[in-house]
């Protein structure tokens, strides 16, 4: 292992469960409860009249290791990580700027 590198090893069933719900689900945010910046990324999208799927991982057992799934997937296992039509387009300021840029409603039409 070189530096900074994990010795965990990926979750089988943590990684076919954020895989299915990013594919069936047109909006998809992985947030915490707590998180400032998850509510941002919710407040973006109840303006635009949308409803995300959300997944709390603080109320959840796998909360960690769906992280480190995320991780894989977008580089960061930090929260809010959104998802629209399958695509990561980022966190809780990314979205925010999306939708105070005009870019963010024509993804979620």
């Amino acid at each position: 292992m070189g530096i900074g590198a994990s010795s965990k090893v990926m979750n089988p069933a943590s990684k076919q469960f954020v895989q299915d719900l990013i594919a069936s689900e047109k909006i998809v945010i992985f947030s915490k409860s707590y998180c400032p910046y998850c509510k941002m990324a919710k407040d973006v999208f109840q303006k635009l009249k949308v409803t995300p799927k959300t997944v709390e991982l603080d109320h959840r057992d796998d909360g960690d290791s769906i992280q480190d799934v995320l991780l894989e997937i977008t580089g960061a296992r930090s929260v809010p990580r959104v998802f629209v039509n399958g695509k990561f387009i980022g966190g809780g300021t990314d979205v925010k700027a999306l939708y105070e840029k005009g870019e963010l409603h024509p993804l979620v039409q």
